[in-house]
């Protein structure tokens, strides 16, 4: 038997909590208080996941929700910036020591929603009976 077995490909999808969990993940490793270009984070998120097809829509609809969630948090819109530079559209991640505990419970929250989606396949009916 082959030492991996293949694995189709997943097209990223606005809403998907595993797409989400993949660009936050990717979001909380860059460099902080920097702009990021967009086109670069979603070159990064296709390079490190080659079994994925993340677009710049689904990345930016992450974003944007990120961005959301954190400006409820904290009243400010400081924290996650998407602006537009000479280069194109950009992230920044603000660089201060309230970002790295946050993104960790978005993504924490993605993983709980990831770990129910996959306990709700579990539970549906299988093809041969029983469930």
């Amino acid at each position: 038997m082959p030492s991996t077995l293949p694995a189709p490909p997943v097209i990223a999808e606005s809403g998907d909590p595993f797409t989400s969990l993949r660009v936050i993940d990717a979001v909380a490793r860059q460099e902080r208080g920097r702009p990021v270009r967009l086109d670069a984070l979603v070159d990064h998120l296709n390079a490190a996941h080659v079994d994925w097809l993340f677009t710049r829509d689904v990345v930016v609809s992450v974003l944007v929700t990120l961005q959301a969630n954190w400006m409820a948090d904290y009243r400010n819109a400081s924290g996650i910036v998407l602006g537009d530079a000479h280069g194109g559209a950009t992230v920044t991640v603000e660089d201060s020591s309230r970002v790295d505990p946050w993104i960790v419970r978005q993504a924490e929250r993605e993983a709980a929603a990831c770990r129910e989606a996959l306990d709700e396949f579990a539970r549906r009916d299988r093809i041969a009976g029983g469930g």
